[in-house]
């Protein structure tokens, strides 16, 4: 009988592997769930959620959401993966993942704690994406927000600005909110991958106690158990980071260029605390679906690609 080899290079390859399995986790949270998120950023607007478009056009700006989705997410996961590959590599002959004594455990060795790892490699991804993402969510809201007909009428005004202003201020426009929308995702990050990858590792933990030997541990958890997890961490980061969103949304909607301190300071003048908790419950909502979508299908495209390794 002839040898079991891997089909193709497509397989072998880690990078590879979280190159594929981001994008496609990218693409399908963020078309699946769209209409979600422009009720989102309408009820963030300054204008008002009516004023801003109400429940008409839910599907406009979604082909730059489409365009940048993919390459986002495989950024992110390009760069958490490899990252996180390097800082719980062994150190040592002992540094390795193994089961003892029916628990999967972690042995010292590692040049990191799994926690540190997993939030430092969280925060990685995050930047390298929002190269990509920034540009994406100014088109996307502006068009959600229905200041232009479609994505591509946003870009093209933006990109109008180059006759006037210069390319310097095209560059400008396209990543306004980079600096809120860091500071907005990193801790969004650092409080949901730590926490699917804790709930993963529990859960590989209750399966090995159960006596349930059978899946490598290469393979992680099933999607659907992913899934899961990613949507109650997904939830969870969503709640706690909804303020950062609120004015990540009103920078990028500004019809100028507004510094982070001053809008806040207006935000409280004119509308309250309150209004940093706007569109909460469509927020938690689409994101916790989202992170069973994201995560349930990253997982599923790793597993079917061979798993971490």
């Amino acid at each position: 009988m002839k040898s079991q080899t891997h089909p193709s290079p497509w397989v072998d390859s880690p990078f590879l592997r979280s190159l594929l399995a981001g994008a496609l986790a990218g693409t399908t949270v963020d078309l699946s769930l769209y209409p979600i998120d422009t009720l989102k950023t309408r009820l963030q607007s300054r204008v008002g959620f009516t004023a801003a478009g109400g429940f008409n056009g839910i599907y406009k700006g979604i082909g730059s959401a489409f365009i940048g989705s993919a390459p986002g997410a495989a950024l992110f996961f390009v760069t958490y993966d490899s990252t996180k590959r390097f800082l719980l590599a062994p150190r040592s002959p002992g540094g390795i993942e193994s089961i003892v004594g029916g628990a999967v455990g972690r042995r010292d060795g590692f040049i990191a704690s799994e926690p540190f790892a997993h939030m430092l490699a969280a925060s990685l991804g995050e930047i390298a994406a929002c190269a990509v993402r920034v540009p994406t969510e100014v088109i996307k809201q502006r068009a959600q927000a229905v200041q232009h007909p479609s994505s591509l009428s946003a870009l093209q005004h933006i990109l109008a600005q180059r006759h006037t202003h210069g390319i310097s201020a095209v560059w400008r426009e396209l990543y306004r909110g980079w600096s809120i929308t860091i500071m907005r995702e990193v801790p969004f990050t650092v409080i949901q991958f730590p926490l699917w990858e804790a709930l993963k590792q529990w859960r590989m933990r209750q399966t090995a106690k159960g006596g349930v030997r059978s899946r490598p541990i290469s393979k992680e958890v099933p999607a659907l158990e992913s899934a899961a997890f990613g949507s109650i961490a997904g939830a969870i980061a969503a709640g706690v980071t909804t303020p950062l969103d609120v004015l990540k949304t009103r920078m990028m909607l500004s019809t100028e260029r507004r510094a982070m301190i001053p809008l806040l300071r207006e935000i409280l003048r004119e509308s309250g605390a309150r209004a940093f908790f706007a569109g909460i419950g469509p927020r938690v909502a689409w994101i916790s679906a989202g992170g069973a979508v994201f995560l349930g299908s990253y997982q599923w495209a790793i597993n079917a690609l061979g798993g971490e390794g």
